[in-house]
């Protein structure tokens, strides 16, 4: 679905890349591979996290369980909203006119990666709280403080954006594959400082702050381990480092996911406050940095599937059960299956 400024159906399809030798037709080829080729590696991956956690308990254990699965469902609905452009590139009749479905698109994908961009900040100060105060970390975390963390998260996100219906600004350039989004909706300098004020610069400066200390404190446990080590000998330091700062690796796990996901969105960010401060604007510009950043919500799940062993045990144990269960089905229903024949040994759990 593109339409001309005026709401009518243009003749042609409207190309944020604009190679015409690469239009098929009716719609923007080269556009259209690459957004539903993330839309599917968005939704798959995702799903994948999401039935890992409800499998593997042991995935459970920690606190930041709770908003990995909040990044993961915001994830998820990044990638089913996707679904929405990839439509409107296929030249799709959309019940809603543009302007309204351009708003609305920009606006939910703004709020769902503002949740995990905020769900981030929250990891790095339960890390942090963990390292600096383990003593006290049960009774300061509570289930209900973490409920309610995560419902402040989503309504903060939604706030931080709701200016965006009136008449502030644009949010961000997630809609611009909908020419109303890209010649009509124009950024605002004031909207987008607020939104960098209120949502980009704090977590920014939490993860970082919070990131500094928890591998200052671990260096400093290390060190004085080494040291005792070789005071007292090498069986009473192995001790202590099984004991001493042991949330180190899974802090460092945490922290390739945060440091991935800023790498991912900082030209994003930065052509936002290029665009919107002066008078450049891009394009090809603005739908590479887009999407390289809407890409981040598939980078997560595979940066967890290779990092936390845990997951990796839960994974092999999803894939196992639902190997048997299919091998199982397939043994009843053929009927020349010999009974006492077990399952092949590449589906045992």
């Amino acid at each position: 679905m593109n339409f001309t400024l005026d709401g009518n159906q243009s003749s042609h399809p409207f190309c944020l890349l604009a190679f015409d030798y690469l239009d098929a037709g009716s719609f923007c080829l080269l556009e259209v591979l690459i957004i539903v080729f993330l839309t599917v590696l968005i939704i798959s991956g995702n799903i994948i996290v999401i039935f890992v956690f409800h499998c593997a308990p042991l995935l459970n254990h920690h606190t930041t369980s709770d908003f990995i699965q909040t990044m993961a469902y915001a994830d998820l609905l990044v990638g089913v909203s996707c679904l929405v452009p990839s439509l409107s590139l296929l030249y799709y009749r959309l019940p809603v006119e543009e302007s309204l479905t351009c708003q609305v698109f920009g606006f939910v994908v703004s709020v769902l990666k503002s949740v995990s961009m905020a769900s981030l900040a929250c990891i790095s100060i339960d890390r942090y709280i963990a390292i600096t105060k383990p003593l006290t970390y049960n009774t300061l975390i509570t289930p209900w403080r973490l409920r309610l963390c995560i419902f402040l998260i989503w309504l903060y996100s939604t706030l931080v954006f709701l200016p965006a219906f009136f008449h502030w600004g644009k949010p961000g350039y997630h809609g611009d594959v909908f020419r109303w989004c890209a010649e009509s909706w124009h950024t605002s300098p004031y909207f987008t400082l607020f939104i960098v004020m209120m949502l980009y610069a704090p977590a920014a400066l939490i993860v970082c702050f919070t990131y500094f200390n928890i591998f200052r404190i671990c260096r400093q446990h290390t060190k004085e381990i080494n040291e005792r080590q070789a005071r007292f000998g090498s069986q009473s330091g192995k001790a202590e480092e099984m004991q001493s700062c042991p949330d180190k690796r899974y802090a460092m796990v945490l922290f390739r996911i945060t440091s991935v996901f800023y790498i991912l969105w900082l030209p994003y960010i930065i052509y936002f406050l290029l665009e919107s401060l002066t008078d450049y604007s891009n394009r090809f510009a603005s739908f590479l940095t887009t999407w390289l950043a809407i890409s981040n919500s598939f980078c997560n799940c595979v940066i967890y599937s290779l990092s936390n062993s845990v997951f990796q045990r839960g994974l092999k144990h999803l894939s196992g059960t639902m190997c048997t269960t299919c091998m199982s089905q397939t043994k009843t229903k053929d009927s020349n299956t010999v009974r006492g024949k077990g399952s092949p040994n590449a589906c045992q759990v």
